[in-house]
């Protein structure tokens, strides 16, 4: 599958999920739809809290949706909302790159097809790896 069917997989994923945004603070809908190598689309919308640190980001809805079904790898993840282009936070980031290749694309997407590709490394340049905790 080419980069520009990738896209138009995932920014219908996301559109479709982004309706189920829960956000009856910020007013301010994201979804999220990622890829797996084998091609399987899962997606996520933010869903917001009263107490705002059990919010939950879209990004982090989607990846955990999927790994709650067996999926631990992703190549490409588009973040989605209606007219502002929605920068992952640094948790998002973060989980990103505890499943994803440092070369895996990110699309950062409105609904008119405003579009913008980062990697990994250059949303996460210096994250935190499995491989940095001491196991003595």
């Amino acid at each position: 599958m080419d980069s520009n069917s990738i896209i138009n997989v995932l920014f219908n994923a996301a559109d479709t999920t982004l309706q189920h945004a829960y956000i009856p603070y910020s007013h301010f809908p994201v979804a999220a739809a990622l890829r797996t190598p084998e091609g399987k689309i899962f997606s996520g919308c933010n869903v917001e809290n009263a107490s705002y640190g059990l919010t939950i980001c879209a990004e982090r809805n989607a990846i955990f949706s999927a790994v709650s079904q067996g999926y631990q790898v992703f190549d490409d993840l588009l973040i989605l909302s209606r007219s502002v282009k929605p920068m992952p936070c640094g948790a998002c980031r973060q989980v990103m790159a505890e499943f994803m290749a440092p070369t895996a694309k990110i699309y950062v997407a409105t609904q008119d097809k405003q579009l913008i590709t980062y990697t990994l490394t250059e949303l996460l340049p210096y994250s935190f790896k499995k491989e940095h905790l001491n196991h003595d």
